[in-house]
This record gives C-alpha cells, structure tokens and sequence, in this order.
C-alpha cells in the first residue's frame, strides 16, 4: 500500500476492483437479462424476481422493497456491519491492505479489556455446554430438557449450557477450570462474584445457561433458568462494558436470515418460549432479556425487517406489555402487531399442546398494536363522554410519540372515527403536554427538567443537546452555522437564540456565554439560557473533552442532513420511475449510493 493513500483513495480502489455481481451472485443466483442481471431480493421474501444488479454503473436496486446501493451497501445490509465493516471485508476478499488508524492509550486499553471479556464469556458458553452434555453433574439438566422437547439440535444452535449446583460442584466450579488473568476477566463480566474477604465464587449455578449473543456472534452475557428449587427463577449476567441487556435480544443472531427471509419477527418473552417455537419449526422468533422491550431493541430488529409481532400471554400483564410498547413502535415507524395467548397459556405450552400451524393461524390474526390498545381503552372506558376523555388522555402519549406528519395524520382520522369525534377537535386535545418517547441520542444526554418551551412543544435531546453546547461554546458557533444547525433547530427555541447569539457575535466575536443572557429580553428564552448556565451539563471541562463533543456534534448535524437529502433522493427517484424516465433514474440512484456512502462512511 502507498504510504500516502488515504483511506479513501483505498475505498474508491476496493469499489473499482470489487465485481459487484461476483459479489451478489455468492448470495443469491442471477440471470442475466440484458445488460443487467436479476434474482430474488434478499432482503424481502418473493417469487418473482425483482432484483436487478448493474455491472456498468456497480449498483444494485430491488423494484419489491426498495433496496438500493453499491457493492459495500450490499455487504452492509447482508452482513449487518457498518460501513468499515464492509470495506475491512471487501479489502480482505481483494487482498487491498487498509490504512491503520494509531489508536490512543484509552483507546488500546479499552479494545484489550474487551477482547478478554470476550474470550472468558466464550469460555465459559464451551465451559457450560460440555457440563450439559458429557457431565455427569448434568443428568438433570438434560432431563429437564428432554422433557421440554429440547433436543441436541437445538443445544447445539443456541449452545444452551448447564452451571452444576452447589452440592455437586462446589461454589467454584466455573472458577477453577479459569487462569488468575481469566477470573479477573470473568469477574468483570460478572460471570464470577467477588467474596469481601478475598476469592470468588460462581453466580450461575444450578441453571440451564443461555449465551447472549452480540449480532456479531460474540457471546456477550448469559441468562440462568434455574432447575432446582431457589429464588430467582431467571437470572441474567449483570451490565458490564459488553452486555447491556436494552440493547441485545436472545436469539437474534441466530435467527436473523430467517427474520429476514420472512420479513417479520415474533417477539416472546421467555427464553424457553423462543426455544421452544424454533424446536417446533417457527424459527423468525426473538426474546427481550427479562425486561420490558426497550426502543433500542426495536432498532436492532428493525434492521432485518419492519414487521414485529408480539406473542404474549392472554392475561391483564400481557396486554399491558403490548400497550407499554406502542409509543416504541410508532417512534421508529415499525409495523407492530399483537397476538394474545388464550388463558393459561404461554407461547411455549401452545405450541406443544396445538402445534405450530396453529399457532401461525393465531398469528395471522394478529391486530394492529394501536387498534389494540385503542380497543382496551374502550373495553375499560367505554364511549361515554367520561370514557372518551379518559381515552384520549390515554392516547397523548401514542400521538406524540407518532414520528411522522403523515403517520400523525393517519393516527388522529383514524382514531377519530372510532371515538365518533371531529379530527380537529381530537387533534386539539392530542397537542396537550405529555412524555414524549426519547429520540436517538447523541452521544452523552443527561435527562433535564422541562424548561418551559414556547408553544409547548417539547425539544428532543438531540436538539437540546446541541443549543446547551452552542451557548456555552460560543467560539464554535461558525463551525455548527456552517452544518446546518439552524435547519435542525427551525421553529422552536433553539432557531431564536441561533439568531440572537448569531447577532451577539456579529457585534462581538469573541462574546461570552453570559453576554447572549444579557442580550436577551426577559421571558423563555432568557429563562433557558439562564438555567444552562446555572446548571451546565456534565461533559467535563477541558479543550480535548469540547473538541471531542464537538466533533461528534458536526457529525450527527452531517448525517442529519445527508438523511434529509436521502428523502428528497427517494421521493424524486420514485417520481423518476413513475414518470418512466429511465435516465434521470440512474442519474437519481447514482446520487442516492453516493449520499447512502457518505453517511454510512467515517469521513461523516
């Protein structure tokens, strides 16, 4: 590699070398037809091909759901890495040597703590699954087993283990079998419980262990079902710098192509629940780690489809969990349905006692999830006028959290139909203040008080985040200008005091935070300068922890903007189609793989 290549010059020479239809044709079979090729999308079931790759211009666009791109958006989106991802995966196919970023000492030692996390967790899955099958310690464990219908096909595929109990083991099972460097490790990865006195024992024992995998395939966690008798039931690995149990779902690794292939997810709550559906031939199945279904969550699954069904108990706790997540799946515009168990049953039970074509007939009849919280509402309510206050009190947080204007749209005429209400009048009530769902963070957000914006239309962190930073760093005003952060800020708060602090600077680059409050009339833009600067967010004091806020700022406003522009791609690529222009189409595509590039990229 020329020592003066930059990692761009290396990407362009990968995307020139990389045979794009090579590349797809390992995956999928192509004919050609033409001077392009086709085959059945992977990315959405069909049997109709409407996938066409183009070797000419190295781009490829599915006519079924959308999909479009270049040789690393296809790896990207098959391969679930990110951009770098892609283009370590591509170098290493072409034989293209990378340019190595220096990484710093935090940097290194961060990357090696995780690297043993890592290794130890894998261990000790290997550890587990040999005391599940060959251990005499696992007898019951695989009794227990044998009698839920989970057989060695399925151990294998999940790489189920057993944690032997004390009384066949000793409290130090796990622990022996690990170096000094290991137990430090697993200690940290909370495999292993630090005694006050010194040593260590095991927190899994007599539990049936299920890996937790990262979507990469690293096993990151563990969640224990106990066998015996004992408190609790269930048991997961405690956060640690590779598991955070928001943000991962069991079985997701290992059944993401079929969530793919059938574009859509069954979400169950139990471990043995999933287990149990994949054992009986409904593989697109995923299950939360013991808590309610995180946004997080949401955003991995959304990736491999944007359909999800929730397959819950029939009782008063099962719906409950359907309505809990309905302003999750209205903020990330993912179609969310919800199918109930009848009484007594669990997913588990069902489909051992019904089987599994039953239990897809239930899932056909799955009902929309704001239907179905609508319907609850009415079943307690009623549509007395009471009732239908108590309704749409109810509804506020659902209208907020809708994440589009159309979506609002839909949402508010809709409804308004099924209360025997006016849209407007029902769109009056809707606008009263209420939690809004979170929108994406940053990088660091600390949860605020209200400050009391006008028209009381609440800021989202992303916003706020960026108005504390601007106030308080004055000397980065022109850098934020020049990324659009006004468009990000437009018609609220934050657009007011960019052109007020934008006018202070005019008269005085070098002005102080303090200066823009004394600029201000007095009322609630004044009141919203005075408490950050009062109460500043905590993001630590010197240049290299501004600059660093900074830069990850300038990109978020950057892919804001490209997103934006992604939009505007899309719409006019859609016009282009319909009006049959088939030049200004390519023309449109070409720009839309370059913009998909550029957010995707580290040069964002």
């Amino acid at each position: 590699m020329n020592v003066t290549e930059t990692r761009e010059d290396v990407t362009a020479r990968i995307k020139e070398q990389a045979d794009i239809v090579q590349v797809i044709g390992e995956h999928i079979e192509l004919k050609r037809a033409g001077t392009r090729f086709l085959g059945l999308c992977p990315f959405h079931g069909e049997k109709t091909p409407s996938f066409s790759v183009h070797p000419g211009q190295q781009f490829f666009h599915c006519f079924g759901c959308g999909e479009s791109g270049d040789v690393f958006s296809f790896v990207m989106k098959h391969q679930n890495v990110d951009f770098g991802g892609a283009v370590k995966t591509l170098a290493e196919r072409y034989h293209i040597e990378l340019p190595k970023r220096r990484l710093s000492k935090e940097e290194e030692a961060r990357s090696e703590k995780r690297k043993k996390l890592f290794a130890v967790s894998e261990k000790a899955s290997d550890l587990f699954t040999q005391c599940l099958l060959e251990d005499k310690n696992g007898e019951a464990a695989r009794g227990y087993l044998q009698k839920r219908g989970v057989g060695k096909k399925i151990i294998a595929q999940f790489k189920i283990g057993y944690a032997p109990a004390v009384e066949t083991a000793g409290w130090n099972f796990l622990g022996s079998k690990l170096s000094r460097g290991e137990q430090t490790a697993a200690v940290e990865a909370g495999l292993l419980v630090k005694k006050d006195n010194g040593g260590s024992y095991d927190r899994f024992r007599d539990r049936i262990v299920f890996p937790i995998f990262s979507i990469g395939g690293q096993v990151c966690g563990f969640g224990g079902r106990i066998v015996g008798e004992g408190q609790p039931k269930y048991l997961n690995s405690p956060e640690s710098p590779i598991f955070n149990k928001s943000g991962l779902l069991l079985g997701l690794y290992q059944q993401k192509e079929q969530i793919r292939k059938l574009n859509r997810a069954i979400l169950v709550e139990g471990n043995f629940d999933l287990i149990s559906l994949v054992a009986h031939g409904c593989e697109n199945v995923v299950a939360p780690l013991g808590t309610a279904l995180t946004r997080e969550q949401l955003r991995l699954i959304k990736r491999f489809t944007e359909e999800v069904t929730l397959l819950f108990d029939g009782d008063d706790a099962g719906g409950k969990a359907a309505a809990r997540a309905v302003p999750f799946f209205l903020a990330e515009q993912i179609a969310g349905r919800v199918a109930l168990l009848p009484e007594g049953h669990d997913p588990d039970t069902f489909v051992r006692e019904h089987g599994v074509l039953e239990l897809n007939t239930l899932l056909e009849k799955a009902e929309s999830l704001p239907e179905f919280v609508l319907g609850r509402l009415i079943e307690e309510h009623g549509l007395s006028l009471d009732g239908k206050r108590k309704i749409v009190a109810e509804l506020i947080p659902l209208a907020k959290a809708a994440a589009s204007p159309l979506q609002h749209s839909v949402f508010l005429s809709h409804f308004a139909e099924k209360l025997g209400m006016r849209v407007e009048e029902l769109g009056r009530h809707l606008q009263q203040p209420a939690q809004v769902v979170p929108e994406v963070e940053v990088k660091r957000v600390k949860p605020r008080d209200e400050r009391g914006e006008p028209g009381g239309r609440p800021l989202s962190r992303p916003q706020r985040q960026l108005i504390e930073f601007m106030i308080l760093n004055p000397c980065d005003f022109q850098a934020l200008a020049k990324n659009n952060i006004r468009d990000f800020l437009a018609g609220g708060i934050g657009e007011i005091l960019f052109l007020e602090l934008e006018k202070l600077l005019k008269q005085n680059s070098q002005a102080e935070p303090e200066e823009l409050l004394t600029a201000l009339p007095e009322g609630v833009e004044r009141r919203f300068v005075a408490n950050v600067l009062l109460e500043p967010p905590e993001t630590g004091g010197d240049d290299g922890e501004n600059s660093g806020e900074l830069d990850d700022l300038l990109s978020y406003l950057r892919k804001n903007q490209l997103k934006r522009d992604s939009e505007l791609l899309l719409n006019r690529i859609q016009q282009a189609q319909q009006a049959g222009d088939q030049e200004l189409w390519l023309k449109l595509l070409s720009e839309q793989v370059e913009v998909t590039r550029k957010f995707h990229g580290d040069d964002v």
